[in-house]
């Protein structure tokens, strides 16, 4: 249940800026609708993200945005690079003994390594700031690139399953990761912090 999750946790998740060496990631405002439906609005991204739809409009970034106000079942973050939007990283909540990374990009951003660094942020500040002892995560079997950020970060394959995509209308075979507390110690233990909070 949602009130098995810390409170004060939840309350420094709404309302942190982590920042990393390159990006900047924050909570989503109404003032970033219009950069929210430019870069999700593109078919490439919807068809490797379960829940966006597409053609993906502003009405949409509207509703996006105020829900993640009003629900507690995610931890979201606008990535920003150089005070420009540029995608989203979170964790989704809904499932709460298995809360899930997700992140995406806009499409002009892809193969710049600006997926790893957010989703490693996350990754820290999750471990870090909440008890849970392990992160799932998910890549579309037909993209490699996510299933690379996901292997950089330590996540380790569990399986194929099915999974809906809104934007195809169908279900389409999806490679599932986990990453466990032991893993990211060991990991964090030979390496220093991508992100630094405020």
């Amino acid at each position: 249940m949602l009130q098995d999750i810390p409170t004060p946790a939840l309350r420094k998740a709404s309302s942190c800026v982590l920042e990393t060496e390159r990006l900047t990631l924050r909570r989503p405002t109404l003032a970033d609708v219009k950069a929210i439906a430019y870069l999700a609005n593109d078919r490439r991204i919807a068809e490797n993200t379960r829940r966006l739809p597409h053609p993906y409009l502003q009405d949409h970034a509207v509703e996006f945005v105020r829900a993640m106000a009003a629900d507690r079942r995610e931890t979201v973050f606008l990535i920003e690079h150089a005070h420009s939007p540029i995608g989203m990283v979170g964790i989704d909540w809904r499932e709460l003994d298995t809360p899930e990374l997700g992140y995406w990009l806009g499409f002009e951003h892809w193969g710049r390594g600006f997926g790893t660094e957010a989703a490693r942020a996350v990754i820290d500040f999750f471990f870090e700031e909440f008890d849970a002892e392990h992160l799932i995560s998910g890549a579309r079997v037909a993209n490699p690139a996510s299933r690379n950020i996901l292997e950089k970060c330590g996540f380790q394959w569990s399986g194929v399953e099915l999974h809906r995509f809104e934007a195809l209308g169908s279900s389409t075979p999806v490679d599932c990761f986990r990453l466990s507390r032991s893993v990211w110690s060991s990991l964090k233990n030979w390496g220093s912090s991508t992100r630094r909070e405020r």
